[in-house]
C-alpha cells in the first residue's frame, strides 16, 4: 500500500476536493496522483504557498512553504531603465 501525505493542509487544500492520507495499491497510480495533485495546487490555489513531492518510498509527501515574495528589482517602473 502507498500513500500520499500532504504535510500541512492549506485552507485551499480543506476547501478542495482532496483528501489527505489517500492510499493506492499501485506506486505508479500514487506518484502520478501526487503529480497532478501538486500541479493542480501550484497553479488553481490562492498562490500563498509552493507545493512539492517527495517520493519516501511506500510514502509520498506532498511539502508545502510560504511562496517567496516577488523582490522589486529597483525599477520604478517608469520605462527608462531598460
Amino acid at each position: 500500500m502507498f500513500k500520499i501525505h500532504v504535510e500541512k493542509e492549506c485552507g485551499c487544500f480543506k476547501k478542495s476536493a482532496y483528501e489527505n492520507d489517500m492510499a493506492f495499491e499501485s506506486k505508479d497510480d500514487a506518484l502520478m496522483q501526487a503529480r497532478l495533485m501538486e500541479s493542480h495546487m501550484n497553479q488553481k490555489f490562492c498562490q500563498k504557498h509552493l507545493f512539492y513531492t517527495e517520493d519516501k518510498g511506500d510514502e509520498i509527501i506532498i511539502h508545502v512553504e510560504e511562496r517567496p515574495k516577488e523582490e522589486n528589482s529597483g525599477c520604478c517602473g517608469g520605462g527608462h531603465c531598460s
